[in-house]
């Protein structure tokens, strides 16, 4: 898959698991991943981009696996913004499949 559009929508995917449940980086990507082939490399820097723009907050949970993990948790924009690319992206994809289907081509 082309990296670019993969880095786009990997941001939709990473607030719509925060909005059913907090999680830590590696679950996050463990997660993604069974659907889209990424990598830990991937997702960091976009945890971190989307903390400084205020879309979710951190906490550290004590883990018996070992030391405390820092777990990720949707904030109210973080919620709004999820809806906002939830719906640019059914109209991109309602777009496109118009285009594949050759409603949306005029001869």
């Amino acid at each position: 898959m082309n990296i670019q559009f993969k880095k786009g929508i990997l941001e939709l995917c990473v607030l719509s698991i925060l909005d059913v449940r907090d999680c830590y980086g590696y679950e996050l990507v463990n997660e993604i991943s069974k659907n889209i082939a990424i990598s830990e490399g991937t997702i960091y820097p976009l945890l971190r981009r989307l903390k400084e723009d205020g879309l979710f907050t951190t906490y550290l949970q004590e883990s018996q696996e070992g030391p405390p993990r820092k777990y990720y948790k949707l904030t109210e924009e973080g919620k709004s913004m999820k809806r906002e690319l939830l719906d640019e992206w059914n109209s991109f994809v309602e777009g496109v499949n118009h285009i594949l289907k050759g409603d949306e081509i005029d001869e």
